[in-house]
């Protein structure tokens, strides 16, 4: 798998701590994640179907 490059964070990371957040990149087949803190360390890379799995089953345990 290669890394996507277009990383971005949340819109909720503000000024001041808003390095201390995750940045999230995705291309057509796959999302990556990693610490903004440290970028150049340890991407979590998925399947962009798995992704889109987790991201609907955290909607649903929110919501509950």
């Amino acid at each position: 798998m290669t890394t996507p490059h277009n990383w971005r964070k949340s819109s909720y990371s503000g000024e001041g701590d808003g390095n201390n957040c995750v940045e999230i990149a995705h291309s057509a087949t796959e999302v990556a994640i990693r610490d903004s803190k440290t970028p150049t360390r340890a991407t979590l890379t998925f399947p962009a179907s798995a992704f889109a799995t987790f991201i609907e089953t955290l909607k649903k345990d929110l919501t509950v």
